[in-house]
C-alpha cells in the first residue's frame, strides 16, 4: 500500500512558442526559389511567395519527477536531506527527554518536521514488536511532509542485526562465505531485504564489503565474507542483487576498506598502510563488484589510508578517496554515505559542525548519526549561504538521495506498512528453512 505525498508544484506545463517565432533550434527554414527568366526577352512573371507553414510550438525540455521535486525545495529543505538522525522512542508521538536534549523537539515527528530531515536510522531501542515497528514506520513516513524518508538499519545479519528480535536469525557474512555458494549469499539478502520491507523500513546498511585480511581486526572480522578479494567480491555482488530484488536499497560499506586494521574506528583512527596497488588488488574488487551489481549507496570509512590521501584525515572527509576514487576512478553514481558521525575516528581534528560540511565537500551524500545534529544542520546551511558549498555542490547531493527514493518508489509515495502482512513474513517457515540450511 502506498499513501499520496503532496505533490504542489509537481504538475509540468507545456509551454509553446507564440506564433511566428523563429524556426526550432538546429532546422533551417527552405527558401523559395524564383523562376528563370523565359526565352524572348518577356520579363518573367512575380515568382510566387512560398507557402507559409505554421510556426514550429517548441515545447520546453520536460523535468523529470527528481528535478520537479528538487525544484520547489527551499535551501532548508535540502540541507534537511543530507541528515539520517537516530530518534528515540517507539511511536513517532512518543515524547522522549532524551530528543528534548539532543534536538529541542519531543517527538521524532517533530525532530523530523523542524529539521526536515530526508532520513531516519532505526536501532534496537526503537524495537519492541512487529505491530509496534510498523506503526513506528508508518507513523514517521506521516511525519515527512512532501518527501517519504529513508527509514534505514544495520540488518548485517550475525554480529550486527539492529532488528534481531524480530527478524529470521540467518548466519552472518563470514558463515556465508565459508559455504562459498553466491546462490546462498543471495538468497539470504532477499529474504532479510523481504522481512525488512515488511516492517517499513527501505534501506540497508549492508554488505560488509570489507577483506577481513587482519586477523587482530576488532571492528570487522567475522562481519565480512572472508580475506579473499575475489571471494568476497562475488559474495558481495550476490548480496547487492538479493536487496534489489527485495526492492531494498543496499549499501556497501566501509570504503576504500576497512579490513586491515588493528584499531576499531568507534573509539580509535585507525591508520591503513597499503599502497595504492596493494589497495587496488586487495580493498577495492569488492567495491567494484558491488557498484557493477547496481549497489544504491556506499558508506565511507573513518580510516587513515595516506596512500591515497596523505592529509592525514579520514576518508569520510577525504575528496581525493570519496570524489576521486570511488566517484571518478570506480565510477560510483549512487549516494555516498558516511559511516556514523559520533564516532571517535571522524572527530579527532574537528568539531562536529565542521564534520558534516567537510564530509559535503569531499563527495558525501547521506550524514549519518551526526553527533550534534543542530550544529551540523546549521553548520552545512551556513556553508551553503556563504557559498563555501556551492548551491550546485548541494544539489548533487539532494538529487542522487532524491533519485535513489524515486528507484524504491518513494519519491513522492510513502509506503505503508501492515502489521499483519509482516506477521506473515517475518520468521516464515521458508525463511527459517533458509537459515537452516544456510547453517543457523
Amino acid at each position: 500500500m502506498l499513501r499520496r505525498i503532496g505533490t504542489t508544484g509537481l504538475l509540468v506545463i507545456a509551454l509553446t512558442a507564440c506564433g511566428g517565432g523563429g524556426a526550432s533550434p538546429g532546422t533551417a527554414g527552405t527558401a523559395g526559389t524564383a523562376g528563370s527568366a523565359p526565352t524572348g526577352g518577356k520579363a518573367a512573371p512575380p515568382a510566387q511567395t512560398p507557402t507559409q507553414t505554421p510556426a514550429q510550438t517548441t515545447a520546453a525540455p520536460q523535468q523529470s519527477p527528481v528535478q520537479r521535486v528538487l525544484a520547489k525545495m527551499s535551501v532548508e529543505e535540502k540541507v534537511g536531506q543530507l541528515f539520517m538522525p537516530v530518534l528515540y522512542g517507539t511511536a513517532a508521538d512518543t515524547v522522549s527527554g532524551e530528543n528534548q536534549a539532543r534536538y529541542a523537539a519531543r517527538t521524532p515527528a517533530k525532530v523530523i518536521a523542524k529539521y526536515h530531515l530526508g532520513g531516519v536510522i532505526l536501532f534496537p531501542q526503537n524495537v519492541k514488536s512487529i505491530g509496534q515497528v510498523v506503526g513506528l514506520t508508518n507513523g514517521l513516513q506521516r511525519a515527512s511532509d512532501e518527501v517519504p524518508l529513508l527509514i534505514g538499519t544495520d540488518q548485517e545479519n550475525g554480529l550486527v542485526s539492529r532488528m534481531s528480535a524480530l527478524m529470521t536469525d540467518f548466519p552472518g557474512a563470514s558463515q556465508i562465505g565459508a559455504s562459498r555458494d553466491t546462490g546462498l549469499s543471495r538468497e539470504v539478502a532477499k529474504a532479510t531485504g523481504d522481512e525488512l520491507r515488511a516492517l517499513g523500513v527501505n534501506l540497508d546498511f549492508a554488505p560488509v564489503a570489507d577483506v577481513n585480511v587482519n586477523p587482530r581486526n576488532p571492528v570487522i572480522g567475522r562481519r565480512a565474507f572472508g580475506d579473499d578479494p575475489q571471494r568476497v567480491a562475488k559474495m558481495v555482488a550476490a548480496a547487492v542483487k538479493g536487496f534489489g530484488e527485495a526492492k531494498i536499497a543496499a549499501t556497501a560499506k566501509h570504503f576504500p576498506g576497512h579490513g586491515d586494521t588493528s584499531v576499531d574506528s568507534h573509539t580509535g583512527l585507525p591508520v591503513i598502510k597499503h599502497t595504492k596497488s596493494e589497495w587496488e588488488r586487495i580493498d577495492a574488487p569488492p567495491f567494484k563488484a558491488a557498484i557493477g551489481a547496481g549497489v544504491d549507496a556506499v558508506m565511507s570509512a573513518h580510516i587513515v589510508f595516506p596512500k591515497l590521501d596523505s592529509s592525514g584525515d579520514p576518508a569520510t572527509l577525504s575528496k581525493p578517496i570519496l570524489t576521486g576514487l570511488l566517484r571518478e576512478q570506480l565510477g560510483f553514481k549512487g549516494v555516498i554515505s558516511t559511516d556514523a558521525l559520533n564516532m571517535a575516528g571522524v572527530r579527532k581534528k574537528y568539531n562536529d559542525g565542521e564534520i558534516a560540511v567537510r564530509a559535503v565537500l569531499a563527495g558525501a551524500d547521506l550524514l549519518l548519526m551526526p553527533n550534534d545534529l543542530p550544529r551540523a544542520y546549521e553548520a552545512v546551511l551556513a556553508a551553503v549561504k556563504s557559498g563555501r558549498i556551492s548551491e550546485q555542490r548541494l544539489d548533487q547531493s539532494v538529487t542522487r538521495l532524491l533519485t535513489l527514493k524515486q528507484n524504491k518508489g518513494l519519491l513522492t509515495e510513502a509506503p505503508v506498512a501492515s502489521a499483519e502482512e509482516a506477521a506473515g513474513v517475518l520468521r516464515s517457515a521458508e525463511h527459517r528453512r533458509l537459515a537452516a540450511r544456510a547453517g543457523n
